[in-house]
C-alpha cells in the first residue's frame, strides 16, 4: 500500500487539517510528520500545546495511520528517512518564506522517485488568526507557568525582555522580525526590581513591597500570553520567601531569580563603589531549600544569582556558590557581572558545565552588550535577559517630545516621534 506524508503542526485543529488529512488517507497509508517544539520555536512562538498532547489528538483522528516526529522545519529529512511514495502540502508554499523547504522537499523526493502532491489551500481558515484570537482570551496561569521549562527544552537560548507595565508587556509579545527565514521574537518578559521601583520614582533598594509588584504582574498578565520570570531581589528572610514563592506560582509566573545579597540592596551595576554585602552559602542555601519546598508544582523554578563577580570575590568563589546552590536545589544558576566583555562570563560557564552539563545557565549581558546571543548559546548559556532596555528607551523618547512642546509652543512638530493614534487603537483589543 503507498505511503503518503504530511508535516503538520497542530497547535490548533481545524478544518483545514482536516481536509488535508482526509485528501492524503485517500492515496494510501498516512504518515504524519508532527513538528517538534524545538524544531517550532526558532521559526515562530512556541505551541499552545506541548508536542505529546499534539501527537495524542493526530493519533485519534480517522485516516492517520501514523505519527513521526519532524524534528526540523525542513520536510527533507523526514522525507529521506522515510521515503514515503508521496508527500502532500498545501499549495501556498510557491512563494515566501516556504519556498526554499518546497525546493528541498522536491529534491529528496526525486532522490528516491517519490511525488509531491499540491492541494488548494483551505479557504476562509487561518491557524494565525485563530491563534491571534486565542491570544485575545488570554491563558491559564498553569499553561504559562510551564512554558518556560518547555522552551529551554526546545530551543538553545530563549530571549526574555523587562516589561515595566502592560503597555510594554503588550509590545513585548508581539513584536517580531523575519530574519533567515525565521520569525523571531521574545520568548516572554521580565518583571526588573529596577524597572519597577523607577516607574514608581522610587530607589532601586527593594522599597516597592512584593504585593504591588505582584499586583503590576497581574496587570501585564490580564493582556499577555508569554511567560514571565521575575526578579525578587535577595528573596528576604527564608519564611517570607516561602510565602511569595506561593504568590508567584499561583499567579502563573514561571521562575524567580534571587540573588546573594544581604542588608539594603543597591544595584549590582555599582559593584564595590557602594557598600554590598554578599550572603553566606549556607543561609542562601537555606533560603533555597525553603522556595523550592513552598512550591506546589516542578514547573515554577527557583533559580539563584551569584554576586561573585560583581563583588571581586573571585572566580573560584562563584564556581563554589554555583556547586552548593545546585546541591541545595537551585533549579538554574545566574552569573552577573559589569564588566564590558564577557570573558569571565564565558569562564564561569566553562567551568560550571564541567559539573553540570544540564543546568540552566541565565545571562544578563547589560555591560557585555555587544556579545550576541549565538556567542551565549554557544558557550553554554540557555536563557539571555535584556533587563532594562524597554523603560530606557522610553525615557529619552518621552524627555525629546516633551522639550519639542516647551520649544515650540504647540505639538505639530512632534508627531513624528509619536505612535499614530489608529495604532494605538489596534494596539489594544477592544479599543475600537
Amino acid at each position: 500500500m503507498p505511503t503518503i506524508y504530511v508535516g503538520m503542526t497542530v497547535d490548533v485543529l481545524h478544518h483545514g487539517h482536516i481536509n488535508i488529512i482526509t485528501e492524503a488517507s485517500k492515496h494510501g497509508e498516512l504518515i504524519v510528520g508532527l513538528l517538534t517544539d524545538a524544531a517550532i520555536a526558532n521559526h515562530k512562538r512556541l505551541p499552545y500545546l506541548s508536542y505529546e498532547h499534539r501527537k495524542q489528538i493526530l493519533q485519534n483522528i480517522n485516516g492517520v495511520a501514523q505519527v513521526v516526529p519532524q524534528n526540523e522545519w525542513d520536510y527533507a529529512p523526514n522525507l529521506r528517512k522515510y521515503k514515503p511514495d508521496l508527500m502532500m502540502h498545501g499549495d501556498d508554499w510557491h512563494e515566501g518564506p516556504l519556498a526554499p523547504y518546497r525546493e528541498r522537499a522536491l529534491a529528496a523526493l526525486a532522490e528516491y522517485g517519490g511525488r509531491l502532491i499540491e492541494i488548494p489551500y483551505t479557504p476562509g481558515v487561518s491557524s494565525k488568526a485563530i491563534i491571534a484570537q486565542m491570544q485575545a482570551l488570554g491563558t491559564s496561569p498553569e499553561i504559562r507557568r510551564q512554558t518556560l521549562k518547555r522552551l529551554l527544552g526546545a530551543k538553545p537560548i530563549s530571549r526574555f525582555i523587562e516589561a515595566h507595565n502592560p503597555i510594554s508587556a503588550l509590545l513585548a509579545e508581539h513584536v517580531s522580525i523575519q530574519r533567515d527565514g525565521a520569525i523571531r521574537q521574545f520568548d516572554g518578559f521580565w518583571s526588573s526590581s529596577l524597572t519597577d521601583s523607577t516607574v514608581r520614582g522610587k530607589p532601586d533598594i527593594e522599597a516597592v513591597d512584593i504585593t504591588s509588584r505582584l499586583s503590576n504582574i497581574n496587570d501585564i498578565f490580564d493582556v499577555t500570553t508569554k511567560p514571565l520570570i521575575m526578579d525578587a531581589d535577595t528573596g528576604g528572610k527564608p519564611e517570607h520567601f516561602e510565602l511569595h514563592v506561593r504568590s508567584m506560582e499561583r499567579l502563573g509566573i514561571s521562575a524567580t531569580i534571587i540573588e546573594d545579597k544581604t542588608g539594603l540592596k543597591k544595584n549590582s551595576l555599582f559593584g564595590n563603589d557602594v557598600v554590598q554585602s554578599q550572603d553566606d552559602i549556607p543561609h542562601f542555601c537555606e533560603k533555597i531549600r525553603a522556595g523550592r519546598a513552598a512550591r506546589v508544582s516542578e514547573d515554577f523554578m527557583v533559580i539563584a544569582r551569584i554576586e561573585s563577580l560583581i563583588l571581586e570575590r573571585g572566580m573560584d568563589d562563584a564556581i563554589a556558590r554555583a556547586q552548593a546552590y545546585v546541591e541545595a536545589g537551585a533549579d538554574g544558576i545566574m552569573i552577573h557581572s559589569r564588566r564590558k566583555t564577557p570573558d569571565e562570563v564565558f569562564e564561569f560557564a566553562r567551568r560550571f558545565r564541567q559539573d553540570f552539563p544540564s543546568v540552566p545557565l541565565v545571562s544578563v549581558p547589560t555591560s557585555y552588550n555587544s556579545t550576541t546571543e549565538e556567542q551565549l548559546a554557544e558557550h553554554g548559556f540557555n536563557i539571555v535577559i535584556y533587563a532594562n532596555h524597554l523603560l530606557r528607551a522610553a525615557y529619552p523618547a518621552m524627555e525629546k517630545v516633551a522639550r519639542q512642546i516647551l520649544e515650540n509652543g504647540r505639538s505639530a512638530e512632534t508627531d513624528r516621534d509619536l505612535m499614530d493614534i489608529n495604532a494605538i487603537l489596534e494596539l489594544i483589543p477592544g479599543t475600537r
